[in-house]
């Protein structure tokens, strides 16, 4: 049977489309909603108390308004912060983004992997949790940037940047002790695989950069295996919690959303 219900796409800013694209992909037929809190952006910046609170307050209103069947809370900082509290508040399954530790550490070979997020995100015990359950025998290295998330959103607008901006971001995990062994990073932030290929170029050796939006992709689908959707797929929603930024639209385009609105 036709079921009209999307699925629900969450986070601070445009970081989430590394996890819509891959779903987007498995899922052609799917109805799609991207929500930004442009509003309360950015969160690696926030206490952990006003994500706690604002992140399930927020998805009450969209689940309200859009009825999803389904909402990815598409943000590695509110996964890790709150993603227990709006399971909690809201009667839809949610899908969390976490740091793909498990993946880095499958992959390494020097042992040694750095993690690249916000600063929220990177201090977070789950992030020890996911440190110490799959990559116990790595060195794990740490680095929380701000700056790489307005990286990100400005790429998105089409922006130049100037390379040394990624090159500074990435030295503040190679000029660690044991940074000159890492082979492998975890983009432990959705923004960060928009800039993966500048990354790449900035890096002072070749590194393999891992992300969970794959994974994340696979486990929508499972979890909405079965399910019927649109007879006609209806355009994609973009929404923003505060003014929409004109600067971004041909971009959310290229990813099927057409349609801009405001909470």
């Amino acid at each position: 049977m036709a079921d009209p219900r999307p699925i629900l796409f969450f986070d601070s800013g445009v970081g989430g489309l590394s996890v819509l694209a891959p779903t987007r992909a498995l899922l052609p037929q799917a109805a799609l909603v991207y929500a930004a809190d442009s509003a309360g952006f950015p969160y690696g910046t926030r206490s952990e108390g006003e994500i706690a609170a604002r992140v399930p307050a927020l998805l009450g209103r969209l689940a309200e308004r859009y009825r999803p069947r389904l909402i990815v809370i598409a943000c590695n900082t509110a996964s890790t912060i709150a993603l227990a509290h709006v399971r909690a508040a809201l009667d839809v399954p949610i899908v969390g983004t976490v740091p793909a530790i498990k993946i880095a550490a499958e992959r390494s070979r020097s042992r040694v992997i750095g993690v690249l997020g916000t600063r929220a995100t990177v201090r977070q015990p789950y992030v020890d949790d996911l440190a110490a359950r799959f990559a116990g025998d790595c060195t794990v290295l740490r680095h929380g940037s701000a700056d790489l998330v307005e990286l990100a959103e400005q790429r998105l607008r089409d922006r130049s940047i100037d390379p040394a901006r990624f090159a500074g971001v990435l030295a503040g995990l190679f000029d660690q002790p044991g940074g000159d062994r890492i082979d492998v990073i975890v983009n432990a932030c959705t923004h960060f695989p928009l800039v993966a290929d500048d990354l790449a170029r900035a890096a002072p050796r070749p590194v393999l950069f891992v992300d969970g939006g794959p994974g994340i992709a696979r486990r929508v689908a499972q979890l909405t295996n079965g399910q019927g959707w649109p007879d006609v797929l209806p355009p994609g929603i973009a929404v923003f919690t505060g003014a929409a930024d004109p600067a971004l639209a041909p971009a959310f385009a290229r990813h099927g959303l057409t349609v801009i609105e405001t909470l």
